[in-house]
């Protein structure tokens, strides 16, 4: 048979638990504006009588109360893997565009200072010698334009050097930021764990891991697994990089400088087992395939650029002549970007003349200047890479910015459950004001019957 004081511990319930929740909604509206914060919601069930009477007696009341099972993060754990997923493609895409952006500045094209504009003076410089071969000045001009075309070879393989090394000391740091993450994410592991096991709320600890795994997806493309006791393990290609409290860091290998990557190509291993690590996306997966593949074939076109028009001028020089009648030598020396330079010093050595002893025959600076319109000449490969190098570089851009209303349009959905809505919780607020001020109404009710009845006694 219900006590009379049952109605008290009934009303007491119902102000512990409004109570609670209106913690909870003060503590929502506090961390509004904070990043990262997921919304939270004091889950009430309701209290029934004993599910087992004892022998001669049961138990006749409507209930026990209220009270406050659990205080949950609301999350959504597909919109939370698709958030990984697009903001993982766009931090791949991001660092492409920055990296093409960078290529595009080094080769400065079109403009007077690019190579195709030097390599158009060099071939009118070649034809002013055939207008007029007998001029010294003339053919000093051409030596000083054919120095300057090799100087621009030069200078945009240093460029891509510099872009290789520091790319490279890119590669490092954001790999020391992985790792560091990783640990991070052990850490909270263990933390959260022991709050679970303890019964306490581990809601704020865990929305600290889901922002270093947010940033992870980031820089890696890393994936998530929740486990059943509260930990998060973070996958890489299919291999732990965190499982649960134990973390396993990665280690880049391979050439510092540009020259040396052919022979010794950077990677990137697990420093446990040597094994190469598999990003699938992210921006270190960008970072390395720049390192491994994009910055080596810009550097190999530019190459073969130098070996082609080194070849072919040479070529074609070794069959003139000179102002004494010697057939030409080379006119440069070196076959690649790096290290090719014009091998004449002495104007009179350029072989303009088509036959020996004809000081005033321009007919091999002639055919010179025609090597403009070679096929397959350094004129019209290097046109093609940079109009192959402009098509890349728009097509990076526009994924780029594609990819950048994809990432937003997941991150708003993932706000859209987990955010916090100031109109949402002013309403929580009340309807629990509301259900704190009708218990306590309910006490001093009860309080006064009993007075009546112990008056009465």
């Amino acid at each position: 048979m219900a006590s009379n004081f049952s109605g008290l511990s009934t009303a007491l319930t119902a102000l512990t638990a409004n109570r609670r929740a209106l913690d909870v909604a003060a503590q929502n509206i506090a961390n509004a504006n904070t990043p990262g914060y997921s919304r939270q919601r004091a889950d009430l069930v309701s209290l029934g009588g004993t599910a087992v009477p004892a022998l001669w007696s049961a138990y006749r009341g409507p209930g026990d109360g209220v009270m406050v099972a659990d205080i949950s993060r609301l999350r959504d754990a597909f919109l939370d893997a698709r958030n990984h997923s697009e903001r993982a493609a766009s931090g791949y895409l991001n660092n492409e565009h920055q990296l093409y952006g960078q290529l595009e500045q080094l080769v400065s094209e079109p403009g007077d200072q690019g190579l195709q504009a030097q390599l158009a003076d060099m071939w009118g410089a070649w034809e002013d010698v055939g207008n007029n071969p007998g001029d010294l000045a003339t053919r000093n001009a051409l030596l000083r334009q054919a120095a300057t075309t090799a100087n621009s070879l030069n200078s945009r393989h240093n460029g891509l050097d510099t872009l290789f090394t520091a790319t490279r000391d890119q590669l490092e740091a954001l790999t020391a930021d992985v790792n560091a993450t990783g640990a991070q994410i052990a850490h909270l592991n263990q933390a959260v764990v022991r709050a679970s096991g303890a019964g306490v709320s581990a809601n704020e600890l865990a929305d600290q891991r889901d922002q270093l795994v947010l940033h992870l997806a980031d820089l890696t493309g890393a994936r998530a697994l929740r486990q059943d006791n509260g930990a998060v393990d973070v996958l890489l290609g299919g291999a732990a990089l965190v499982s649960g409290q134990t973390v396993r860091n990665l280690t880049v290998t391979g050439a510092r400088a540009l020259d040396n990557q052919a022979s010794s190509p950077v990677g990137l291993q697990w420093q446990d087992t040597g094994t190469p690590a598999i990003l699938p996306s992210g921006q270190v997966s960008s970072v390395l395939h720049s390192l491994t593949t994009t910055v080596p074939y810009y550097s190999a076109q530019l190459d073969q650029i130098a070996a082609t028009l080194a070849n072919s001028v040479n070529t074609q020089h070794g069959a003139g002549y000179d102002l004494s009648g010697t057939a030409g030598g080379p006119f440069f020396t070196g076959s690649t970007a790096g290290a090719i330079r014009v091998a004449i010093t002495d104007p009179a050595l350029v072989a303009a003349a088509s036959t020996p002893g004809a000081s005033r025959d321009g007919g091999n600076a002639d055919a010179m200047a025609g090597l403009v319109s070679l096929p397959g000449g350094a004129d019209l490969t290097y046109r093609q890479l940079v109009a192959n190098l402009g098509v890349i570089t728009a097509s990076v851009n526009q994924r780029a910015a594609v990819q950048a209303s994809l990432s937003e349009t997941a991150a708003a959905g993932v706000a859209a459950v987990s955010g916090v809505s100031l109109d949402e919780e002013m309403t929580n607020m009340l309807m629990y004001q509301r259900g704190y001020e009708a218990a306590a109404r309910v006490v001093s009710t009860v309080d006064s019957m009993l007075g009546t009845l112990i008056n009465m006694i």
